[in-house]
């Protein structure tokens, strides 16, 4: 592949209530997807944890600490980046949701608190406040993987148009969101967003979740995805575990912009774009 091009691999990972075993199957998933020639690996949310308020403290870890250990010797010995998708973390007194990002140096290149916390409450399906134990993150974070830059969210922070856009204007051909929707919201709106995230800043999008566990105290809907910058899904994963593979072309992202300009089109004299606290 060119300089421009690589293979992405998204684990669509079971997760299960054993915290050591959930991190050895990420390994075994990452050379996996290695061998397959993946240039850049990226886990699901909450990836060695049992997503739930009950669950956070119990398997919260500190960052640096044994599962990005464990993620940044994984990048190193196969040569790969590695987006984490999330773990719990505890910081002093505080929990968060936070993603790390690791380089085939083996070092950790970024790490991104979820900014959105998921606290909705639908009549008769769902309800749910992670804000009952996490904390939310204050900062937006991008972070360099050699072909491009990437912009990273976690779940919820997909809905907020404002944050894509403007990891777009700062340069990110590539989004990143490791997300857990569940069997309400999933069908609805997993596709949908990942989609119009996609098309409207003209950049490769990709969720990725975790397996869906019938048994689990939370369901995660699955169907892990990524969209390029026209929109059309070029991977998809049903809700069994899996790796879900894609070859992106970053010179596709300049020719989508090139064929329908929306960003020498926008009408600023008329409206703002989303900008954020540096």
């Amino acid at each position: 592949m060119s300089a421009s091009c690589f293979r992405l691999a998204l684990i669509q990972l079971g997760v299960s209530a054993n915290k050591a075993q959930n991190v050895k199957k990420a390994v075994q998933f990452i050379k996996e997807a290695a061998e397959q020639q993946a240039k850049v690996v990226v886990l699901p949310e909450c990836f060695n944890s049992p997503f739930g308020n009950e669950y956070f403290e119990e398997y919260a870890e500190q960052i640096p600490g044994d599962t990005t250990d464990a993620l940044c010797q994984a990048a190193r010995e196969n040569n790969v980046y590695i987006i984490g998708g999330s773990l719990p973390e505890k910081s002093g007194e505080k929990l968060y949701n936070t993603l790390t990002a690791c380089s085939p140096l083996g070092e950790i290149i970024a790490k991104h608190r979820k900014v959105h916390l998921f606290d909705i409450d639908i009549p008769g399906k769902i309800r749910f406040k992670e804000s009952d134990t996490l904390s939310p993150g204050n900062s937006l974070t991008t972070c360099d993987i050699g072909y491009c830059k990437v912009g990273l969210g976690i779940c919820y922070d997909i809905r907020f148009a404002e944050m894509a856009s403007f990891y777009a204007d700062k340069g990110c051909k590539l989004l990143v969101y490791p997300g857990a929707f569940n069997l309400t919201t999933g069908p609805a709106h997993w596709e949908l967003l990942t989609r119009a995230r996609a098309a409207e800043n003209q950049v490769y999008v990709c969720s990725v979740s975790p397996a869906r566990d019938q048994n689990a105290t939370y369901v995660a809907y699955g169907h892990t995805l990524i969209s390029d910058p026209w929109g059309t899904v070029i991977g998809k994963a049903d809700e069994t575990e899996q790796i879900v593979y894609a070859d992106i072309d970053l010179g596709y992202v300049d020719e989508v912009r090139s064929s329908i300009p929306i960003i020498r089109q926008r009408r600023l004299d008329l409206y703002t774009r989303a900008t954020a606290k540096q």
